[in-house]
């Protein structure tokens, strides 16, 4: 299998193929499969950002209500599954569309390869003419990726698909049930393991601290300034458990 891949980089095997975005299988240390692997990690950070924010905001709701700790714990454990129940449903379902559309392309593919293979040749020359290789040159490595796996070539230069590897929607619902999970247990056990008195501010700053490496790490990984990412991510989940707060005290007195 061919992986075809839109940037350049240094000490590549042939700089012409690593011109066209093609690389060799085999080859994981490309920045396509980096890319791949930088988003699947940014996914789980998000995931575990979304459980924290979700679970410190009904816990601490809760908390504003009464200082039952079992009630506490009971509801935040049931926001806990729910929340990790729903973005893996959401998830799959996602992902499953997706797989489903990129099927759907291989297999148009596959089809045209079948029906007029000449055709599609000329058609893979003229994609990588328009990244920027001569005629000439276009032909020979057409004709050679036609020769070595023809679905794959067209497949990874016109979708950026692998044929044989194509989006999990399992996967994907297994990678974002177990972020949000680990996400949503820092708040859970903050305010289920410290004191009455100091539970509530224990558990809010636990959480300010941990999404502020939330947004660190994301920022991080999508290039962006780490600073303005974590005041943004720490200043939504301090309102959302100021807020939340609020309401769960609001009710308590009322129903006092």
């Amino acid at each position: 299998m061919v992986q075809f891949e839109p940037w350049m980089r240094s000490g590549a095997p042939d700089p012409t193929l690593w011109f066209t975005g093609i690389v060799v299988a085999g080859d994981d240390t490309g920045p396509g499969s980096l890319g791949n692997r930088l988003n699947w990690l940014r996914a789980g950070v998000l995931g575990a950002n979304d459980g924290i924010v979700s679970t410190a905001g009904i816990v601490l709701g809760v908390a504003g209500a009464t200082t039952d700790r079992a009630t506490i714990m009971v509801s935040g454990l049931a926001g806990l599954v729910a929340g990790a129940l729903s973005m893996a449903g959401g998830e799959y379902t996602s992902v499953s569309t997706q797989r489903d559309t990129e099927a759907t392309l291989v297999d148009a593919t596959e089809r045209e390869l079948a029906e007029d293979p000449e055709a599609a040749e000329d058609d893979l020359a003229e994609s990588l003419e328009a990244r920027g290789l001569s005629a000439s040159t276009s032909r020979l490595v057409a004709r050679e990726l036609a020769e070595l796996d023809p679905l794959g070539a067209r497949s990874q230069l016109e979708f950026g698909l692998d044929p044989e590897e194509l989006t999990s929607p399992w996967q994907a619902a297994l990678s974002s049930f177990v972020s949000f999970t680990c996400g949503a247990l820092l708040p859970l056990v903050a305010i289920g393991v410290l004191p009455p008195g100091v539970r509530v501010l224990g558990c809010a700053l636990a959480v300010v601290v941990a999404l502020a490496l939330t947004g660190y790490t994301s920022a991080r990984l999508g290039g962006a300034p780490p600073v303005r990412a974590m005041l943004r991510v720490m200043a939504v989940g301090a309102a959302t458990m100021v807020i939340t707060y609020s309401v769960g005290s609001l009710f308590g007195v009322a129903t006092a």
